[in-house]
């Protein structure tokens, strides 16, 4: 392990010293930017790849090794901010300066969206998120504030803590923190009963593309909407969001059953398709395909006698009994699905801003009906488009 990483910080610095080259004009404009930064943030704070520690920070967050090799565009800075000040100075800069900015909470984004660019030609720097990770539980009135780089697995410690009886809905992966989980919706093991993360939130702080921070009553319920699963860098930087906790009992049951071809697989994932949506909410029940074998998981909010009852009558093909079944105390377990894929299709700008028309083609294939809407959202909070990417949401253009 430790050589492979070595050898990965040596094909980032090939790939940094291949990638920075810039004109005098963008050094001018690096510069400035780099200047602007450092009257309101301190330098230890501000990493570029001069710096000792730039790699390392840059690697940390690296989910597909297709990003560490040469000829991938690098940040020509990493903001690793510790403070809501230094959010709103990233963003301000960025704009006077002419460099975009990619924000970053857990870089759990196998496209590399929130660390890397596709254009060779653009200048931007990574606003990293990490270090604003508190979390504060109000176990009375069932509430919690949470910055964007928590991870989830520090939520539901804390939650644990403070209530065995409360959670929180989303994801298993414990180091997916809460910034892209939510913007993206936020899948979990609770979600056919209480929703998506996104469905619990209820406030959140933003720096818009003016530097300015807002809430649910100074953003919008426009915006508010558009944060809560429109996906991450398009409206603003979410620094922290209050969510409503939700009840569990102090035990669940658990299981997982394997069946292989040859014990009728592929028979049990057709009737699966028919039988998991018409299940009681409390039990959750997934299956996952690996040829040549399918393994059915599930979650049940009670105890294993009333599961087993359940899927006797629902589901007898799954041939599940008490010997499958272990109470435990609750512990959130499910999958994770807030992927993006830029095989659907990615931005293309028309006048320095992101054509709607052709960011409809990958678009609509995410949001359906809603891109219209997100999109309009956008125009009326960033129409210069400050906020993008390869996956961001355009503005709407104003009707003719």
């Amino acid at each position: 392990m430790a050589t492979t990483r070595r050898i990965i910080h040596l094909i980032l610095a090939l790939c940094i010293l291949y990638t920075t080259g810039t004109s005098s004009s963008a050094s001018s404009d690096v510069d400035a930017f780099l200047g602007c930064l450092s009257a309101d943030i301190p330098p230890r704070l501000v990493l570029t790849p001069a710096t000792s520690n730039y790699s390392e920070l840059l690697l940390s967050s690296v989910r597909n090794l297709r990003y560490v090799l040469p000829g991938t565009v690098r940040p020509l800075a990493i903001v690793a901010a510790t403070e809501a000040t230094h959010v709103q100075t990233t963003v301000i800069c960025g704009r006077r300066h002419s460099v975009r900015v990619r924000t970053r909470s857990g870089g759990h984004d196998y496209e590399g969206l929130s660390y890397a660019s596709l254009d060779p030609h653009q200048q931007f720097a990574v606003l990293d998120l990490a270090e604003l990770r508190a979390i504060h539980i109000d176990a009375e009135r069932a509430e919690a504030w949470v910055e964007s780089g928590a991870s989830l697995g520090e939520l539901y410690y804390a939650v644990g803590a403070a209530n065995r009886t409360l959670a929180f809905p989303a994801g298993s992966c414990p180091t997916v923190c809460f910034g892209g989980h939510l913007s993206g919706g936020g899948f979990g093991s609770l979600a056919r009963k209480y929703g998506l993360s996104a469905d619990n939130v209820l406030d959140a702080l933003v720096v818009d593309a003016q530097g300015r921070i807002l809430d649910r009553s100074t953003m919008g319920e426009e915006l508010f909407w558009a944060i809560r699963g429109g996906g991450g860098e398009s409206f603003g930087v979410v620094l922290s969001w209050k969510v409503r906790l939700v009840r569990v009992p102090e035990i669940v049951t658990v299981f997982g059953i394997r069946r292989f071809r040859n014990q009728s697989a592929i028979d049990l994932i057709t009737k699966w398709q028919d039988v998991a949506p018409a299940l009681p909410r409390d039990l959750y029940l997934r299956v996952l395909v690996q040829n040549p074998q399918a393994d059915f998981v599930a979650l049940f909010l009670g105890r294993c006698d009333r599961l087993v009852h359940i899927l006797q009558r629902r589901f007898p093909e799954l041939g599940m009994t008490q010997s499958d079944c272990q109470e435990i105390s609750w512990n959130p377990r499910a999958v994770y699905v807030n992927y993006r894929d830029l095989d659907l299709g990615t931005n293309e700008l028309e006048g320095n801003v992101t054509s709607y028309e052709k960011a409809k083609v990958w678009g609509e294939k995410y949001f359906k009906g809603n891109f219209e809407r997100l999109a309009a959202v956008k125009g009326k909070v960033d129409p210069d488009d400050f906020f993008r990417n390869e996956q961001s949401i355009p503005p709407l253009p104003p009707k003719r």
